[in-house]
């Protein structure tokens, strides 16, 4: 699903030239469900950012389902982003002013889906994540758990192939966390890969492949002991 070879990224700082991804090489199949681990400035972020089309490699090659993901228009990556890939961030990023329902749905309100179909998808995939009775509820009334839920659920309305989480545990006590990780493994058992980008190493056990990056290469890519792949 995932093939990276030889990726790298170097950032302009003013005359100097920062490395970030010094020849990153991965592959991750699908129905996989790995952890990305490395201290600060290891490069992870910038590492899932690529992955998510979000920002632009200079070396090597990556190509999802098949395709390689370079030099593509606006538009091309639009598409990708919209039909291959669900996001989760630590800090939720879920619009205020809308109740759960409305945010779920959102990414179909902009591929365009009539408003009775969206809202109908959301509300299943609420029931899904356990939070059918929180539909009408704006994000000041949820609490940090349940706004992640939302935006899991908001992740997977457009069928993605790949979801890709940043930090989602970080902001979430360690119950939560194990909840929301639950929620994750469920997801992955239901046939999408799924990238977890965490500090934590008790995230990281609870997925079945762990990738350590340190100094922007890979340092070692172990399998978990006692976790189903």
């Amino acid at each position: 699903m995932i093939h990276i070879n030889q990726i790298r990224k170097s950032y302009q700082m003013g005359s100097l030239s920062l490395e970030v991804l010094k020849g990153i090489d991965l592959n991750i199949e699908e129905g996989e469900l790995v952890s990305i681990m490395g201290p600060s400035g290891s490069g992870k972020s910038t590492l899932l950012n690529i992955l998510g089309i979000l920002d632009q490699y200079q070396e090597g090659e990556y190509h999802l389902a098949g395709t390689l993901m370079k030099s593509l228009s606006e538009r091309k990556a639009a598409y990708y982003r919209n039909h291959y890939l669900g996001f989760v961030f630590q800090s939720f990023h879920l619009l205020e002013f809308k109740n759960a329902l409305e945010n779920v749905a959102l990414p179909l309100y902009y591929q365009k889906v009539s408003r009775r179909k969206r809202n109908r998808k959301a509300r299943e995939l609420l029931e899904r994540v356990g939070l059918g009775d929180r539909a009408e509820h704006m994000p000041n009334e949820l609490s940090g758990g349940q706004k992640q839920r939302v935006a899991i659920a908001r992740a997977l309305i457009s069928d993605p192939k790949v979801i890709l989480a940043d930090e989602p545990t970080g902001a979430l006590d360690s119950q939560t966390s194990d909840q929301v990780m639950d929620l994750f493994k469920e997801v992955n058992a239901s046939g999408k890969t799924v990238v977890i980008v965490t500090h934590e190493a008790e995230v990281a056990e609870k997925t079945s492949r762990t990738i350590h990056l340190r100094d922007g290469v890979v340092q070692n890519d172990t399998h978990n002991a006692g976790v189903a792949s």
